[in-house]
């Protein structure tokens, strides 16, 4: 009972990290709701980046690719990869799940180094990338949980929950709470990471001149595609664990 309750506990904790702020933000009244407008916008300007730069390198195909659909071509075979290894055989039709995943942290990610977003003012708050936010890398944890559970059942039916019993029952609480500890780490590993690369360069331009923090705004490039990656391949792995049904 009372590892059920810390379960129940975590799972609280999880809903409540939209709670969790750092600085001010730009609110906006949906109905009932109060949500973050500035992750919105530049959210909305991550997916038309990513829809827009897609439709323009395949809106007239080659059979030889050559341009923006040789990239597209070559990251669309990246991510089959990464798919294929974790997944397995059946990756085929979460090639799309994945892809989604990868591109928008990745673009996310990039987006907090490369754009100026800080230089459009708003009644509070500022512009920043999506992931800076809590509120992002949760809602993207959490499609990933509800990813692999669909995925286990629908492979498996229901001797997908005789998992919690493996390899003996006594390990039922901690299989239970394991469920729970997944999305909270990648949220919060995702969210860290680029929050604290942010900070470091905000630091640093505020402190030395200029063209000093640029080579950490590049290493921090090399760290935000590193996380899209790490959160990419670790939905893809926990996809794959859930279909074959051992740890």
């Amino acid at each position: 009972m009372n590892v059920l309750s810390c379960s129940s506990n975590t799972l609280k904790g999880l809903y409540e990290i939209s709670g969790v702020e750092v600085g001010q933000h730009f609110y906006w009244q949906i109905g009932g709701f109060q949500v973050h407008g500035q992750v919105l916008i530049t959210s909305w300007v991550v997916i038309a980046s990513l829809l827009g730069s897609a439709t323009i390198a395949v809106r007239n195909p080659q059979t030889i690719p050559t341009g923006g659909q040789n990239f597209f071509e070559y990251v669309l075979e990246f991510i089959r990869d990464v798919s294929k290894t974790q997944i397995g055989e059946e990756y085929g039709s979460w090639v799309p799940f994945i892809g989604t995943m990868f591109l928008f942290i990745f673009v996310s990610n990039w987006s907090g180094a490369l754009l100026p977003w800080k230089i459009i003012e708003l009644p509070h708050g500022e512009l920043a990338a999506p992931t800076n936010d809590i509120n992002t890398t949760v809602a993207l944890a959490l499609l990933t949980s509800v990813a692999y559970f669909y995925a286990g059942l629908t492979k498996r039916g229901l001797s997908y929950f005789g998992k919690y019993i493996q390899p003996t029952p006594i390990l039922l609480p901690i299989n239970i709470l394991e469920d729970f500890t997944k999305p909270l780490s990648l949220s919060f590993r995702l969210f860290g990471n680029i929050l604290a690369d942010e900070l470091v360069v905000v630091v640093l331009v505020s402190l030395v001149p200029s063209v000093v923090p640029i080579p950490v705004m590049f290493l921090g490039l090399f760290t935000s595609g590193i996380q899209a990656l790490i959160f990419a391949t670790l939905a893809a792995a926990y996809i794959g664990e859930s279909m074959e049904g051992h740890h």
